[in-house]
């Protein structure tokens, strides 16, 4: 019984990285709604979209060591699934003739259409993932790059299917936070269960000793390939959520622009913790707001301060580079957790209420 408050204590702290993220989202979405104007909102919606688009990177990135330049596929495959689920019939058969008729005939609500787009991009990351994850190094790096690019050219030509590079309109919008909010935190949650998950030890076991990890007994393709699965799975999500949040999707929104800034957003973050996912996608979507708001010009006093037009772009690269030249592991290189004394504290001061030795109790 000795060891059972230590036990529950570390429980805590392996709990605590995905409250704490979860809680700093919500503190965002509620002073969005209490303060934020409707621009403001949208600005918020897109951070949660980045945010499950990121963590989702971080599943297999950040536990395999991998990188990948192709999720943004299956972020592709997710947000056309969610058109091919969600619109009216009538625009499907404008912009999607060659769909079979009893898709063309269904229309579901956005949320389970979501989940029904993550559903289809990860099954379509277990078929790549076959392949892929027997590649190490940059030879994996490369070969996600050619899927995404081989994913991009499926989707831009395939014109009675996905209307190529056509707009493809009538999505339904949501405009309310919250959806995008439920989603950012599922994924966070997701990210960590993978995390401290058998499949998610092993991989990162792989990862720090391949050699030691072979010879453990540990199947390195397998590992990654549940991890490439789940990650797929989780930005087809964001895919999803993300032409709900504008309403319009081309097959050019979801290939390099998107990659990098998402890619970016997790080496600066902290490629290797889920508390890097999440806060260098609030931080860096932060910044570049504030970019585009000085662009648009400031008033001081009776004139306007404005930065010169596409001085945003070099601002956000000289930031990025100060940061990851003075921490190379990126702004968070631990996780958040509760403080390790406070467990302890409380324990000392229940013992000192009973007149008990804290060792006692």
């Amino acid at each position: 019984m000795a060891s059972f408050p230590k036990v529950k204590s570390v429980a805590l702290r392996t709990i605590s990285t995905p409250l704490i993220l979860s809680a700093v989202l919500v503190v965002l979405a509620l002073v969005t709604v209490a303060y934020g104007s409707r621009p403001f909102n949208q600005t918020m919606i897109d951070i949660f979209v980045r945010v499950i688009l990121v963590t989702g990177l971080y599943i297999f990135v950040g536990n395999s060591g991998v990188l990948s330049f192709g999720h943004i596929g299956f972020t592709c495959m997710g947000a056309y699934a969610a058109a091919w689920l969600t619109m009216p019939p009538m625009m499907k058969e404008l912009s999607f003739p060659g769909l079979p008729d009893w898709l063309k005939a269904l229309q579901l609500p956005y949320g389970p259409g979501a989940v029904l787009a993550g559903i289809f991009a990860g099954v379509f990351a277990l078929i790549f993932g076959r392949i892929l994850m027997r590649l190490s190094g940059i030879a994996a790096s490369i070969a996600t790059f050619a899927m995404l690019a081989m994913i991009n050219t499926i989707y831009a030509n395939w014109e009675s299917v996905t209307s190529a590079t056509n707009s493809v309109v009538g999505i339904p919008i949501v405009r309310t936070i919250w959806p995008y909010l439920i989603g950012a935190i599922a994924a966070v949650f997701i990210a960590w269960a993978h995390a401290i998950s058998r499949h998610g030890l092993a991989l990162r076991a792989a990862r720090d000793e391949p050699t030691a990890a072979l010879a453990s007994g540990i199947d390195i393709p397998r590992v990654r390939l549940v991890a490439f699965t789940l990650s797929g799975a989780v930005v087809g999500l964001g895919g999803a959520l993300m032409a709900h949040s504008i309403g319009v999707v081309t097959p050019d929104t979801f290939y390099l622009g998107l990659t990098f800034i998402t890619l970016s957003m997790l080496v600066v973050g902290g490629i290797g913790t889920l508390t890097g996912a999440v806060m260098g996608v609030v931080l860096l979507s932060l910044l570049i707001q504030g970019l585009r708001w000085l662009e648009r010009g400031v008033p001081v006093g009776e004139s306007t301060f404005a930065l010169p037009g596409g001085l945003q772009e070099i601002l956000l690269g000289v930031v990025m580079i100060v940061i990851l030249a003075r921490r190379p592991s990126g702004l968070f290189a631990r996780e958040f957790v509760w403080p390790a004394r406070l467990g302890a504290g409380r324990r000392n001061s229940s013992a000192a209420t009973r007149n008990v030795p804290a060792g006692d109790a």
